[in-house]
This record gives structure tokens, C-alpha cells and sequence, in this order.
């Protein structure tokens, strides 16, 4: 496996504070965006790197040598009633961070999307949707992870409803949605970000719910 150059925003998140150990674990060299004064939130062995991931002028010289690029940022627990938010942080922080890889030679870019289509959440979805399409129009490779539920520590009300996937699976007319729209434990999330940084994708990789948990 080849050492990684990764340059990672959102890193002191609920995903990025336990993919940074996993990913320095695997030998690679990592730096995150972080705001100033939240450095010492970083795992130890990461390099901080002050900016503000909605102003690309702020991070944008600072990205090289990267050659793998990780988009975390987002709005904490989504819901419906966030739209404005997603909006204004997962939209703006997408924007940034795609151009300020691609002008930075970025090899490689890694993007937590979100599964699709849906009826719920419709400007999550939407925003998410736009950030992809920046994505492919950048040139660059990248893969980009679409998981609808990530249930671990502080996220796991929707083991509540498992019966109702359990029980869709069994319906033929609803067993792909139910797939799609499965929900995915934390480990198995992290564990797809870190293959994804191991093994660089040619063109876009879209890993939809069923690749995320190994299947």
C-alpha cells in the first residue's frame, strides 16, 4: 500500500477525529483544516493547518503536496428543518474544497454524499447532489461515499426501526430502496473512508449502502 499524502477538512467532526488515527495508523501523512484555536482538538501525529473551509482563499495555498483530498464538513445531526444550513456550510465548504484541490493538483478527492433518491430530505439531498456534480466537472478522481444513517455513539434512535428494514428486504417491491437506504454502523463507515483512501479511484467511484458494509 502506498503512502498518502491526505489533506482532510472536518477533521476534528464526529467522522474525522476517528478517521484521522486510522488513516495515520495506516502510514499515511495527515493534515487537517482547522479553525484557529481548535487545533489541540486534532488526534495527536496530525499536522494543523489554520484556515476557514468556507473561504478557499483562507486554505487553498495550503493544500500541496496533498495528493488525496477528504471532504467531511457538513451540518451535525441533519434534519429537514436545516435546509438554509446546508446551504450555507455543506454547499459553500463543497465548493471551496473541490477548487482549492483542483487547483492544488489533487490527485484523488473523497466526499461523504448521501443516498439518493429519497422522498425525505430533500434539500440535503439536493445540495449534496450539486457538491457530486462539482466533483465530476473538476476532472478529478474521487470516490464518493452515499450513506443514509451513520448509527454509532450519539446517533442510534433509528435502531428503532430496523424491524421496518428487516421487514421491507422481504418485500420484493421494496427491497432495493430498503438497500439503498439501509442504515450503516460507524466502524463500517470509517473502514470505507480508509479502503477509499488505500485504494484511489480511476475516474468517480460511487459506493452506494450495500459497498459501505462490505458487502
Amino acid at each position: 500500500m502506498n503512502r498518502r499524502e491526505v489533506f482532510i477538512t472536518g477533521g476534528t467532526g464526529y467522522m474525522g477525529q476517528r478517521l484521522i488515527p486510522l488513516l495515520l495508523a495506516r502510514g499515511h501523512k495527515v493534515r487537517a483544516l482547522v479553525r484557529k484555536g481548535s487545533e489541540q482538538k486534532l488526534p495527536p501525529g496530525c499536522t494543523a493547518v489554520p484556515g476557514n473551509p468556507l473561504e478557499k482563499e483562507s486554505f487553498a495555498g495550503q493544500v500541496a503536496p496533498a495528493d488525496t483530498f477528504v471532504q467531511l464538513v457538513g451540518v451535525a445531526h441533519p434534519s429537514p428543518s436545516k435546509g438554509e444550513q446546508f446551504r450555507a456550510i455543506d454547499l459553500v465548504s463543497g465548493r471551496a474544497s473541490v477548487a482549492a484541490a483542483a487547483t492544488a493538483g489533487v490527485k484523488h478527492f473523497v466526499y461523504v454524499s448521501v443516498a439518493q433518491p429519497s422522498s425525505m430530505m430533500k434539500d440535503y439531498i439536493a445540495v449534496r447532489a450539486e457538491v457530486e456534480g462539482l466533483i465530476r466537472s473538476s476532472g478529478m478522481n474521487a470516490t464518493i461515499l452515499r450513506p443514509w444513517y451513520v448509527l454509532g455513539p450519539g446517533h442510534r434512535w433509528p435502531y428503532l426501526i430496523l424491524p421496518v428494514y428487516w421487514l421491507m428486504e422481504l418485500m420484493p417491491s421494496k427491497r432495493e430502496t430498503a438497500r439503498r437506504l439501509g442504515l450503516v454502523t460507524l466502524p463500517q463507515m470509517l473502514a470505507a473512508l480508509a479502503r477509499a483512501v488505500d485504494e484511489p479511484a480511476k475516474g468517480v467511484k460511487i459506493m452506494e449502502v450495500p459497498e459501505i458494509r462490505g458487502q
